[in-house]
Order: C-alpha cells, then structure tokens, then sequence
C-alpha cells in the first residue's frame, strides 16, 4: 500500500478506521499526533500550552514529512494538520491523501460522547459544540477537499460497521492505485 493520509475532522473515524485497516492488512498505523507526542515526550495539550500553536505546527510538519518517507504506512493525521502551511502539498506529493467525510449529525454525536478526551471542545455546551464543528467546518473544508479521495465514515458505530468500512476503504484505495 501506497502511504496513505486519512484527514477530516475530529470525530470523523480517522483512528477508528485507521487501526481497523492496519489490522487487517498488516501495514504500519501511525497517528500522528501520538507519533508527535511520544517524539516530543508531552502531549499536544502541553505542547500547546507551553510552546503555542504556531511552535506546534512546526513540530507537526517535521513530523510529518519524517512519516511521509515511509512506505506501506497508514497516518492518521490531526484534524488540523492539511490546513496549515504547504502540509497537503506534502501529503499530496508524497502518498494518497483520503478525506473521511461524516455528516454534521454524525460529528456532533461522536464529539458529544467523547468530548472530555479533547481539550479543544472539552468546556462546550452542546450549542456551543454544533456552532463550533459548524464554523470549523467552513474554514477547514477547502483544504481538507484538496484530498485525492473522499470516504465516507459515517458508519463506523460498531464491530460490523467498521468491518465493512474497512472493505470499502480497501476497494477504494485499490481502485486508486491500479
């Protein structure tokens, strides 16, 4: 496999699938900001805090272009990742980039359930979360439609959902590559 960039935005089952693929296949998963993390020896939160966003894009660019060298490799990239610099050049020039695509419905509800694990939105009502995914939306879709592909993962609620994403996820890539 071709190192493939899964992108959308948080919520949309870029872990989820990810790891379920690289189950299946046997080729590498890296999310990158477990990747960042482990390299950095803090996490994102902290690197945030201490550095600022602007310290942290520069750490996630190094990181991935590191990644992007790698073949028969699945990355799970940061919600914001493909928004900032020349990264979807990157991504684009160095393997296929896959865009997750899940309704606002569908976001809202996998944010709502596990907002606690992501400082971003972890102080929001729910009114607030709507109108947040709403207006991020707006400012990440032009760069996250730059992907070579689009997937739909709006059905990766259980065991067999995810099973047959991974299917279609498959036969897409496959389609692409040949």
């Amino acid at each position: 496999m071709t190192t493939t960039f899964l992108i959308g935005y948080m919520g949309c089952g870029k872990t989820t699938l990810g790891r379920a693929v690289a189950e299946r296949t046997g080729v590498r998963f890296i999310d990158l900001d477990d990747y960042i993390e482990e390299r950095q020896g803090c996490s994102v939160k902290e690197i945030f805090a201490s550095r600022g966003e602007d310290a942290f894009r520069a750490i996630e660019r190094d990181a991935l272009i590191e990644v992007s060298c790698s073949s028969d490799t699945l990355v799970a990239c940061g919600g914001g990742t493909p928004c900032f610099g020349d990264n979807m050049d990157v991504m684009n020039s160095r393997g296929i980039t896959v865009y997750l695509t899940a309704p606002h419905h569908r976001l809202l509800a996998r944010l709502k359930e596990g907002r606690e694990k992501r400082p971003l939105i972890a102080s929001l009502s729910d009114d607030e979360l709507d109108a947040f995914i709403a207006r991020q939306m707006e400012w990440r879709h032009p760069h996250y439609s730059r992907a070579k592909l689009t997937f739909d993962s709006s059905r990766l609620e259980n065991t067999e959902q995810v099973s047959e994403s991974v299917d279609r996820f498959l036969k897409l890539i496959s389609s692409y590559e040949s």
